[in-house]
């Protein structure tokens, strides 16, 4: 569904998705391995379960300095947390959204240039990419250390696709889209004409849209229908 129209659709020249729960099925793989990262460092996960949910698409390392304050403590559940979620992509329990690829495929043909970016570190991005089978479905991927180590809700990643791609000739031409407020957050910080948000992942419509959201769309699979 698309909550309002946009002159600015037509214009669209980037689009930069978001990975898990937007392009990529969840499942509740991220709370597992937060879970399992936790359990690692002889630490209790419900208490922390509530944090993780409502910072969904934050940058991980973000998440773990405020939930365990000391760098190094935070740097060891960081990657526990990578390597418990690499053991589940290994596992073949990670796939694309319904209409994920299609749409990016669509979107590429429509003459727009398509970055994936996502809170995780590279060598987990990089995993996902492999498992899908996506290593070359899109110019660009991004994880927040390839823009300077601050993921979301900062516009980093964002502006770095703008300035890597030369696609768009202003921030106006930029369509960010995810699953969650933080993604919402960085499209407005990043000025991008369309702040879109899907309802397949962590966050539903009223978060998306108080978080700044342009349209709110049931999958990204709307997405190229929505910008032509």
């Amino acid at each position: 569904m698309t909550d309002m129209t946009d002159d600015m659709t037509d214009n669209i020249k980037l689009v930069v998705l978001d990975m898990a729960g937007t392009t990529v099925a969840d499942g509740g793989l991220v709370e597992q391995a937060f879970a399992a990262a936790a359990r690692r460092l002889d630490a209790d996960p419900d208490s922390m379960l509530d944090y993780v949910r409502a910072t969904m698409g934050e940058s991980k390392i973000s998440v773990f300095r405020h939930l365990f304050g000391e760098e190094t403590r935070a740097q060891q559940a960081n990657k526990a947390f990578e390597e418990a979620y690499a053991e589940l992509v290994d596992g073949g329990r990670v796939e694309a959204l319904p209409g994920a690829r299609e749409a990016i495929e669509e979107l590429t043909s429509q003459g727009r240039t398509v970055a994936l970016t996502t809170g995780f570190a590279r060598t987990t991005q990089d995993a996902i990419l492999a498992a899908l089978g996506w290593q070359d479905l899109v110019e660009l991927t991004l994880c927040p250390a390839d823009a300077g180590g601050r993921g979301r809700p900062y516009p980093d990643m964002v502006l770095t696709a703008f300035l890597r791609t030369a696609a768009a000739d202003g921030v106006q031409q930029i369509a960010v889209v995810g699953d969650t407020s933080y993604d919402m957050l960085s499209g407005v910080r990043a000025g991008a004409g369309v702040v879109a948000g899907v309802l397949t992942g962590a966050h539903g419509a009223e978060a998306l849209r108080a978080a700044g959201a342009t349209h709110v769309l049931d999958s990204v699979a709307e997405l190229p229908g929505v910008l032509a």
